[in-house]
Parts: structure tokens; C-alpha cells; sequence
């Protein structure tokens, strides 16, 4: 199982205590701290994933649970008649989010705020966030990742002018939160509400 870098840190503590632990023969506290070093690496699993090849395609930045699937909201990034997806993760869920489409990121802001539960409407804007703005062919997608109520760390790997694949890793959640990705008016929603999305393999939206 590979392990995204992120969560080496995590999983090395525990594991390196528990190895401690039984060398001094104690057995119980060291499976303990074993079973939680499995458990974090199993929250920080990064596998791989078979991305569609169609340019047109719009993927899901993120696992989890769609939670929003229509228009969006006055004011949103995208301006007038834009659709929004939102995607719940879970702590169960993967955590590393990926390229929604290919092309050149063209603006990265991040902003603090608020650590509400993420499956609430108002987390969207209120709580800490990263919006990603990635532009190809006269197409724009916008995606933010969104902190929660557990999950307060939020990791961004490119900067504006970075060059991206669909699909690709660009960052993550830690132990899950909320993702939200806003498309132009001209792209035909391929989800609903209620789905469940794989991050770089789920169809969101189909360009024209």
C-alpha cells in the first residue's frame, strides 16, 4: 500500500514507539501504538488510479460523497449560471486530492477562517480554504479545498504558472473535509447528488 509523503511523519512515531515498546517487553502498549500506526496509514493510503484519457472530462478532485450537484450559488467564483460539486470526505475516505482537468494553474488563494463541519452549506465560505483556478483551452475550473471540523490542515503542493495533468496529485486534506469545484455554464454535469466520487477517476462534468 503506498503511503502518501504527507502522512510518513505519522505513521513513523508510533510505529517507532512501538518497536520501542516491545524490545522492552511490553507487549500490550506496544500493539497498541502499532495498531495506531496502521490505523494513520491507513487514513494516508495514496494508490494509484487509472485516469481517463478524454480531454473534455472534468474529474473529481477528491473521494468522498457528493453533497452538492447543481447551480451554483450567487457570488460563487465562476460568475453567472456556474455549476457547483461538492464532495464530503470522510476520515475514512483518501485524502489526497488530484487535478480536476489539465492545464496551467493561473491563481492560488488562500484564505483562514472558521473550522464548521464541512457537510454544512456555510462551511463553503466560511471555513479555511484553498482555491485552485486552473485554465486550458478557454476553459476554467475552479476547486477550493475546504477544512472542517477535524481535519484543520490543509496541503497545497503547486503555485500559479505550474503546468498540471488531469488527474494528478496536487495535494490533500488531512483526515478529510470537503471539496468543492465550481464549472462554467458550458459544462454538462455528469453527477448527482448522493454519489460517490473517486478522486482522478470520477467524471464530474464533460467540456463541450
Amino acid at each position: 500500500m503506498s503511503i502518501a509523503r504527507e502522512g510518513w511523519p505519522l505513521v513513523l512515531v508510533p510505529l517507532g514507539l512501538a518497536t520501542a515498546l516491545f524490545l522492552l517487553r511490553w507487549p500490550w502498549m506496544g500493539g497498541v501504538f502499532l495498531l495506531l500506526g496502521l490505523f494513520i496509514a491507513f487514513f494516508f493510503r495514496d494508490p494509484e488510479r487509472p485516469v481517463p484519457a478524454d480531454p473534455r472530462l472534468v474529474l473529481s478532485p477528491a473521494d468522498g460523497k457528493v453533497i452538492v450537484a447543481g447551480p451554483a450559488p450567487a457570488g460563487n467564483p465562476l460568475g453567472e449560471d456556474a455549476t457547483q460539486v461538492s464532495i464530503f470526505m470522510s476520515v475514512f475516505d483518501v485524502h489526497v486530492n488530484r487535478a480536476p482537468m489539465g492545464g496551467r494553474i493561473s491563481r492560488v488563494d488562500y484564505n483562514p477562517g472558521a473550522f464548521l463541519p464541512a457537510f454544512q452549506d456555510k462551511a463553503s465560505l466560511a471555513n479555511e480554504q484553498n482555491s485552485v483556478t486552473i485554465e486550458d483551452g478557454g476553459h476554467r475550473v475552479l476547486f477550493k479545498q475546504i477544512a472542517g471540523l477535524i481535519a484543520r490542515r490543509i496541503v497545497f503542493k503547486k503555485k500559479p504558472g505550474d503546468q498540471v495533468a488531469a488527474g494528478e496529485r496536487v495535494g490533500m486534506i488531512k483526515f478529510g473535509s470537503r471539496v468543492d469545484v465550481f464549472l462554467p455554464r458550458d459544462v454538462r454535469l455528469r453527477v448527482q447528488k448522493g454519489d460517490r466520487a473517486v478522486a482522478g477517476v470520477t467524471v464530474v462534468g464533460e467540456r463541450p
